[in-house]
């Protein structure tokens, strides 16, 4: 595998929904994903019922994921309340969220940059007291790095300063969020240059929005720049509320058609991520999804990036129809 696509919408895409997605029919999607290839999944969020009532089973999915095999389960937590309530469900890995903008940190988590950094180092602390086996990976992913709807401008210096102080906070990775769509290529480009000139191995992957229709250019300069990890959400599910007409995460099946055109192994079915979508769809009947390739689908003689003996060894040669063309999914709507 030579890029790893970290699925975010039943986290990212669900909570920023209005309704409640049923609990089995997240477990079902879910699984649904993972059959698909996806192997990291973000299930859920520890935040107070009362603030997202959609993330309330966050620990019942957290512990029906845990067993499916050869998949990383990985949850957002705001504070250590909430990193926790996701130890004490089992989760391995565990994404803080900490904005760049201030007036953003503010609005979303109620901390001040400053005070989120303090956080951070905190959870990290009592993690390392933890028996090994259970200490998760804690990943931060700089929201608003690229700018910020409330705030504007964000200094691309102070990006890099909140970065180091991250990994001496003991964060495990640290990336690069645009959850506002404000990004353009040249700027990813530079800025994943820099953070993995500077971090290192502890240099995290992009968290990408198509706000303003760069998603998919964003990658591709990330990608330049040596990014291997990508969130994603599928059918594009998912969206920053401090960002207004915000369309939400890139869509998962756009972006594993990409990668694999560009001869990057995804390990995703594109196949089985059509199913998924269609669970999806079945699970919140009447919500808008997005994406191009389902309405066009996959072309005919379309060949994985680990085509010959190896794709045909795990069955994801290409086998005709892979992705239905709109009018035949059910929800779809742009």
């Amino acid at each position: 595998m030579d890029v790893l696509v970290s699925e975010v919408g039943p986290r990212d895409g669900l909570q920023s929904i209005g309704r409640t997605m049923p609990t089995p029919a997240k477990q079902r999607w879910i699984r649904t994903l993972a059959a698909a290839g996806l192997r990291e999944i973000e299930v859920g969020s520890f935040v107070h019922p009362k603030l997202l009532p959609q993330m309330a089973d966050a620990a019942d999915v957290v512990r029906d994921a845990l067993s499916i095999d050869g998949l990383t389960v990985l949850a957002l937590a705001p504070n250590m309340k909430g990193v926790m309530r996701a130890v004490e469900a089992g989760t391995p890995k565990i994404t803080m969220p900490v904005s760049a903008s201030h007036a953003h940190s503010l609005a979303n988590i109620r901390m001040s940059c400053d005070e989120a950094i303090a956080e951070v180092a905190k959870v990290c602390a009592w993690r390392d007291t933890l028996p090994v086996a259970k200490r998760p990976q804690i990943e931060i992913g700089i929201s608003t790095a690229f700018g910020c709807t409330i705030q504007g401008v964000v200094d691309e210096g102070w990006v890099f300063i909140m970065a180091e102080r991250l990994a001496r906070a003991g964060a495990d990775s640290i990336g690069l969020s645009d959850g506002v769509g404000y990004a353009n290529p040249a700027q990813v480009k530079r800025m994943f240059t820099r953070l993995r000139a500077e971090l290192g191995d502890r240099a995290g992957g992009a968290h990408l929005h198509n706000t303003r229709g760069q998603g998919l250019a964003n990658v591709v300069a990330a990608l330049e720049a040596g990014v291997r990890t990508f969130d994603s959400s599928q059918g594009g599910i998912g969206g920053c509320p401090y960002s207004p007409g915000a369309t939400g995460n890139i869509v998962t099946e756009d972006l594993v058609w990409m990668l694999e055109a560009m001869g990057l192994d995804t390990g995703i079915d594109l196949d089985r991520l059509a199913q998924a979508r269609h669970v999806l769809a079945e699970g919140l009947p009447g919500e808008p999804l997005y994406g191009h390739l389902p309405d066009v689908g996959v072309e005919k003689g379309f060949h994985y990036a680990a085509r010959g003996a190896a794709a045909e060894g795990t069955g994801r040669a290409h086998r005709g129809a892979v992705c239905q063309p709109a009018g035949t999914e059910g929800a779809l709507a742009k």
